[in-house]
């Protein structure tokens, strides 16, 4: 398999506590990895990196990306072939109750990446994980091509945005002349088992089933780009493998996302969970007030299928149904670790096989 080429590989991922980064963390290691993980401590109780005893497994790191001294040190020492820079504040509504907090980590912790990476004398390719919400929203249905305008009136798409023009500075004044790769990878709205943050719509709806409460919903109508996280956390580390092998790759942008005809809305979700769970409720309610939120956002994805070859494998059912599978484990088994560690590696090991 061509993921096979991470075997006994120097891998660091920032953000590895986060849900997303948990799921890369294991999927690197079942492909026999070397990885250094550099975070803070989980952000939600429960959480997949505990719930699958993740730290027992890497060299695992509790500190701030805004440790600049720190973070060179961890880096220049560990001397990685990759890096996957996932640590970020990634929800919309913390960002609107703490939009410092969210600046600080999402722009200058990205740059505090940027600066290590200038001083590691060996070479080493680096994904920059930022989100489809660095885009100038202007509701295109066609979908958000990489070479289209950033932007962001709130302050988390703003971040984002501002990360990526720096990112772009960095590479050009910089990188450009070194053995140092660098990509930025652009997607969001990813499901799948292990995301407790509040705020998205399965880990809201799976907290209100737990406690028999019908959950609150925002706009039925909004439609997003919902993927399940194999199929992100694949695009991540095929486009490392494929950066470090082509140079021409480099300091480019990739969007990872279904196409604009399997855009599907939040009321799809609702209607599949309550296909799996017959006693799940939602009520509608508009408690948007000053929070602007985007009712359509679409990516072009054209340019990461050409390059990259790469395209989603699991449709949408599929997606919901993998994802509420791995849930209804976790709490039949009552947080028993062994049969949570089990079906988040038999997700990965069946991905894998259709890959292949």
């Amino acid at each position: 398999m061509f993921l096979n080429k991470f075997k006994n590989k120097k891998v660091i991922i920032t953000g590895h506590t986060g849900f997303k980064g948990a799921w890369l963390t294991l999927f690197l290691k079942i492909l026999n990895a070397e990885i250094m993980g550099i975070s803070l401590r989980p952000n939600t109780k429960p959480s997949l990196f505990e719930a699958t005893n993740l730290s027992k497994k890497i060299d695992n790191n509790f500190f701030d990306i805004l440790q600049k001294k720190k973070l060179e040190k961890k880096i220049l020492s560990f001397k990685p072939d990759f890096i996957f820079h996932l640590a970020a504040q990634p929800l919309v509504t913390k960002a609107y109750k703490n939009p410092f907090l969210t600046w600080q980590t999402n722009l200058i912790g990205t740059i505090n990446i940027l600066e290590s990476i200038r001083k590691l004398k060996k070479s080493c390719t680096c994904i920059i994980i930022t989100s489809d919400k660095c885009y100038e929203n202007v509701e295109k249905r066609a979908g958000y091509l990489e070479t289209d305008r950033l932007g962001g009136s709130d302050p988390y798409s703003a971040s984002k945005a501002s990360a990526e023009i720096a990112i772009n500075s960095y590479y050009k004044s910089f990188l450009i002349n070194t053995n140092h790769r660098i990509a930025t990878a652009r997607a969001g709205n990813v499901v799948g088992g292990g995301d407790w943050n509040s705020g998205r719509i399965i880990p809201d709806c799976i907290f209100a089933i737990n406690k028999k409460k019908s959950v609150v919903i925002r706009n039925s109508n909004s439609s997003r780009p919902w993927q399940h996280v194999l199929e992100i956390v694949y695009g991540y580390m095929k486009l490392a493998l494929l950066l470090n092998k082509n140079k021409k790759l480099n300091g480019q942008s990739f969007n990872f996302g279904p196409s604009n005809t399997k855009i599907f809305k939040v009321i799809d979700i609702l209607k599949e969970i309550k296909n799996e769970w017959k006693s799940f409720r939602w009520l509608n309610i508009d408690d948007r007030k000053n929070i602007s939120e985007t009712k359509m956002l679409v990516l072009n994805c054209n340019k990461s299928k050409k390059f990259l070859r790469w395209g989603l494998r699991i449709n949408f059912k599929k997606t919901i149904k993998l994802t509420l599978e791995w849930y209804k484990v976790y709490y039949s088994s009552k947080a028993n670790q062994k049969k949570i560690i089990d079906i988040t590696e038999k997700q990965i090991r069946d991905y894998c096989k259709i890959i292949k």
